[in-house]
């Protein structure tokens, strides 16, 4: 029935070997200091995406423009809570998180922005997102199965950048 798995002896002499390690075993397959490196292009990203959507939100202008700084907002919010979740990984990974604003822009996947028309900001903020969702795809692909945690965790990431891009292509339609 459990062939697969080894036996518990062995389990108990690797727990005791580098424990130093803390979550980190043999069991884990990808290169952990690239994992660690790929997290913090994506903690750059949310940085980056948080700073955008606060500015968008504070400065969004125009008939229809409360309705869209509430979704800014709601936006900047999700995506703080993303750059706690990358950041906690990458110390889970016994990396360290990289908050150094020298360098954010050029870590980031996506661009900071500073649109004035309500509609330039949706489609710059649309294409924020459009750019996380195919760099999260790629993150995911290339962990597949070598680091589930970190991959579930950017599946995460992934579902709720989505649901942003929606939200945004719907405020964008609203203002034709």
């Amino acid at each position: 029935m459990a062939d697969f798995l080894t036996d518990v002896e062995t389990l108990r002499a690797r727990a005791r070997q580098q424990i130093d390690q803390g979550p980190i075993t043999e069991a884990y397959g990808a290169d952990r200091e690239r994992v660690i490196e790929v997290l913090n292009e994506a903690l750059a990203t949310e940085i980056v995406c948080v700073l955008r959507y606060k500015r968008h939100y504070y400065t969004a202008t125009g008939i229809k423009a409360s309705m869209a700084a509430a979704e800014f907002l709601q936006h900047a919010n999700d995506e703080q809570g993303h750059v706690d979740q990358i950041a906690l990984r990458i110390t889970q990974l016994q990396g360290e998180p990289n908050f150094d604003p020298e360098g954010l822009a050029t870590r980031s996947h996506s661009t900071y922005d500073e649109e004035t028309e309500l509609g330039a900001m949706i489609k710059e903020d649309l294409v924020a997102e459009r750019i996380a969702i195919e760099s999260y795809n790629e993150i995911i692909r290339w962990l597949s199965d070598k680091d589930p945690v970190t991959r579930r965790l950017m599946e995460d990431i992934l579902a709720v950048e989505e649901e942003h891009a929606d939200d945004l292509l719907n405020l964008l339609n609203d203002l034709d």
